[in-house]
């Protein structure tokens, strides 16, 4: 028994190496990265999801998102979010029973949306977080720019606060 033991360990020990020295000489194919939300709407993002990864939606950064470290064709990001459509209403002092009675009515208007968009493309290996904007007629648009958002060269021009227009585009 103690023999078999012995070998198992081994074995084992074997094993790391192999793996120690396969992993050494190869490159990461893929990296960690953050996922950030930039909401150029009036109303509130909730939650959201970026392929089955969970972030912050209220803006700021959330850890973390798996991305292939070189850019290839057809890389696509499916998001899920949920819009409170009045962030702001006016409600009653928090913990009464009004204030509870006046969030189940209030979160009767929350919508949750999805849409898979492309990623587009960056030089090498120098993309950054992923930045998912939230935009009027519930339309998404991600980069991996490595620019802050109010930089002329940031690729995505929209502006902050926009007003939903009485008609979206289809």
């Amino acid at each position: 028994m103690r023999r078999i033991l012995i070998v198992r360990w081994i074995f084992s020990l074997w094993a790391i190496f192999l793996v120690g020295c396969s992993a050494a000489d190869s490159k990461p194919e893929i990296a960690a990265g953050n996922v950030e939300a930039v909401n150029h709407t009036t109303h509130g993002i909730n939650w959201m999801e970026v392929n089955g990864y969970q972030a912050h939606a209220g803006g700021g950064s959330s850890c973390c998102i798996v991305m292939p470290v070189k850019w290839r064709p057809g890389l696509k990001a499916h998001i899920e979010w949920e819009v409170d459509p009045d962030p702001y209403a006016d409600a009653p002092p928090l913990g009464t029973d009004e204030f509870r009675a006046f969030m189940v009515k209030h979160k009767e208007n929350y919508k949750r949306y999805s849409e898979t968009v492309d990623i587009p493309e960056w030089p090498g290996t120098e993309s950054c977080d992923l930045k998912v904007h939230f935009l009027v007629c519930n339309k998404v648009k991600v980069t991996t720019s490595c620019w802050v958002t109010w930089s002329p060269n940031y690729p995505i021009k929209e502006p902050k606060q926009m007003k939903e227009p009485a008609v979206c585009p289809k």
